[in-house]
């Protein structure tokens, strides 16, 4: 734990939850129903992505041997990247897309200045949620990179079943499954491209994915 108290680790984890914040900002702005102010919700957003992100720069590089952000991408995890994402982003795209934005609109982009909104926030804090810091901490925990990284990916199907217990329309069973595959491969695919490539890895396979949104605005 004394990592956390670094001031090197401090100094990374105030300076990436200021980033974060201000990048989750424009999603906060443009949402239609918010139960708090935007200034409590950044401030909140802030205060929190600091711990998260102390969780990363503290353990990432420590237990996994990995640099957190590298330019140094090697060619092929850059390929698999994005090659995987843009089959991914076809395949949400034309088979799970049309369902999901009949039944929860308000998490499609109508707009492009929305798509660039909610892109912005999947990638600055919905990354770092779901995959880096529980990644990192679990990896501080168990000290064994398979274990971390199952444990990783089912933390983010625990997430979505919390999302689909407080919808009001309960999935099928096949838009339900689909949906755990789904969550599966991207929280496999985003763990193992952190590992190889790094933050901005991770993230140019996540845009790929935000990217297929562009199709449905464009085709308007």
């Amino acid at each position: 734990m004394r990592s956390l108290a670094k001031p090197e680790v401090l100094q990374s984890a105030v300076l990436a939850g200021l980033i974060t914040a201000v990048a989750c900002y424009p999603r906060l702005y443009l949402a239609a129903k918010l139960n708090y102010p935007v200034w409590y919700l950044e401030t909140m957003l802030f205060l929190g992505s600091i711990v998260l992100w102390a969780f990363v720069f503290a353990w990432h590089t420590e237990y996994c041997g990995q640099p957190v952000l590298t330019f140094e991408i090697r060619r092929g995890p850059f390929t698999w990247a994005t090659t995987s994402g843009l089959v991914a982003a076809l395949v949400l795209r034309f088979w799970l897309d049309p369902v999901l934005r009949a039944r929860t609109p308000d998490d499609y982009p109508v707009s492009l200045e929305q798509w660039a909104a909610m892109t912005l926030f999947s990638l600055a804090f919905t990354q770092l949620f779901l995959v880096f810091a529980p990644f990192a901490w679990l990896m501080r925990l168990i000290k064994r990179q398979r274990p971390a990284i199952v444990l990783t990916v089912l933390f983010g199907l625990y997430v979505l079943v919390v999302k689909n217990y407080r919808s009001p329309q309960p999935p099928t069973l096949t838009l339900w499954i689909a949906l755990v595959v789904i969550r599966v491969v991207v929280g496999l695919g985003s763990v193992l491209f952190f590992l190889r490539g790094g933050l901005i890895l991770v993230w140019w396979w996540s845009f790929l994915l935000q990217s297929r949104h562009l199709l449905a605005l464009f085709e308007k």
